[in-house]
């Protein structure tokens, strides 16, 4: 696994042109389904997008895929026909209405949730057709299989969704032992959504249990990169099929995806600047 996660690594830090490219590359895992993780990474996506990154969201769950169901959009391929080698990465990957592309799940194929090393090495190949992008998301499915490992291991960031639920709050930090153990780290950032909070003291509170038990037993180091608050509008917008952060821009939970993305390219959340207000953000000037 450790050599395929090194390949896929190099492979997605390479541009069309056989440089290196600074595509940053962000996996969403979690412990436990039902956490909102393919909701955080969708409308990550969409933030990044708003601040003039190129983003293309992934979904690498190999059974179960739901991100464009969130989004509304019927693929017409996905993941499935890459793997059987029946379509390329050109052909499956998909612009939105949202200004991002997407790459589809194999929703329903039991039998390729783990895949063969055949299978894995013709995948990461494929993998190198993305890496124009700015920003790369991949939400990767529940639970801790070789193929999410893979993703975790590549990745610049791993980030860990959990809620205040008991159970999550395991699972969480059950993935998180699993990381420590099977994956070098190689200098990858690891961190932790706590999803659902009634409060900041709440999530506060979660993410400060997980991370000194990780500390203190692991000797791993993870950072709480924010919270995302309970509120009614997710469920909503799942239900119309639509992002949260379209349905509801300045609602409670969007405010907090922006928060998130500030926190992971330490800089003002701004819309609509492009990346010439983020790069005078970032080198000291205003921005305006």
């Amino acid at each position: 696994m450790a050599d395929q996660a090194e390949a896929l690594r190099e492979i997605m830090k390479q541009n069309p042109q056989g440089g290196k490219s600074r595509t940053r590359i962000i996996t969403i895992a979690s412990g436990k389904g039902g956490v909102g993780k393919t909701n955080i990474s969708t409308n990550l996506a969409l933030a990044y997008a708003k601040i003039g990154k190129k983003v293309i969201l992934m979904d690498a769950d190999l059974g179960l895929a739901n991100v464009n169901v969130v989004l509304g959009i019927i693929p017409k391929y996905n993941l499935y026909h890459l793997i059987r080698k029946q379509k390329t990465m050109k052909d499956i990957i998909m612009d939105t209405n949202y200004g991002i592309q997407i790459v589809a799940g194999a929703s329903g194929f039991s039998k390729i949730a783990n895949l063969t090393d055949d299978e894995r090495n013709n995948f990461i190949q494929e993998l190198s057709e993305l890496s124009s992008a700015d920003v790369i998301i991949i939400d990767t499915s529940a639970g801790v299989s070789n193929n999410v490992l893979s993703f975790v291991a590549a990745a610049d960031e791993a980030i860990i969704i959990t809620t205040p639920e008991p159970t999550a709050i395991t699972d969480a930090y059950g993935i998180i032992k699993i990381i420590a153990t099977e994956i070098e780290s190689n200098g990858m950032g690891l961190k932790l959504i706590v999803n659902r909070v009634k409060s900041v003291t709440e999530g506060k509170k979660v993410a400060e249990r997980v991370i000194n038990i990780a500390s203190q037993f692991l000797n791993l180091k993870v950072d709480y990169l924010g919270y995302v608050y309970e509120d009614p509008m997710v469920q909503q917008a799942v239900l119309k099929q639509k992002p949260f952060s379209v349905v509801d821009p300045k609602g409670k939970a969007t405010a907090c995806i922006h928060q998130i993305v500030s926190r992971l390219e330490k800089v003002e959340y701004r819309e609509g600047g492009g990346i010439t207000r983020f790069l005078k953000k970032l080198f000291g000037g205003t921005g305006e």
